[in-house]
């Protein structure tokens, strides 16, 4: 995690490689990082699915009110970020813009929230507000669109589990 947080240019310059090797290998290194969180979320949908499955008697609600506890605490330990802040919706935070400048994967590291704000706003105003150029902002808004329809899949995969466990449930 720290030698993707570290600027290209300096990482060249300590280890002599070009920035182009280094962007591959700090993208190699994300890629390694977002798998391995994939693979953290799926077996946390398991365990929630298995620990459904063993609670017959345990309401949904209940499921419900604990997943949502996980993922709020989730945000905060995980991705250094929290569902609880408030930014305009017309103009990014500091700290949204921060992220989008500095990280490699913006997308993975900002909480939903914060990526529907930056889908709500304006490419033009995005890419002056980055300075990059308008293909580069349309791109970004591209990456957080796919990155929230993951994470919806996610969301509705965990309610079909547990429609079937509920369907599963009933039968018993």
């Amino acid at each position: 995690k720290v030698l993707i947080d570290v600027p290209r240019s300096d990482l060249a310059e300590e280890l002599g490689y070009s920035q182009t090797r280094i962007r591959v290998l700090q993208d190699s290194l994300q890629h390694v990082l977002d798998r391995r969180e994939e693979e953290r979320q799926s077996r946390q949908a398991l365990e929630l699915y298995r620990q459904v499955l063993q609670n017959k008697g345990t309401s949904v609600s209940k499921v419900t009110e604990s997943e949502t506890v996980q993922r709020k605490e989730m945000d905060v330990v995980d991705t250094g970020t929290s569902t609880s802040g408030t930014a305009a919706e017309t103009a990014l935070s500091d700290h949204i813009l921060s992220v989008l400048k500095e990280k490699p994967s913006p997308e993975l590291c900002l909480d939903s929230q914060d990526l529907e704000l930056v889908l709500r706003e304006n490419t033009q105003a995005l890419a002056s507000a980055l300075r990059w150029d308008t293909q580069e902002a349309e791109a970004l808004k591209q990456a957080c669109d796919q990155e929230i329809a993951k994470r919806q899949q996610q969301v509705q995969i965990l309610h079909s589990l547990r429609s079937a466990s509920k369907g599963k449930k009933s039968l018993l």
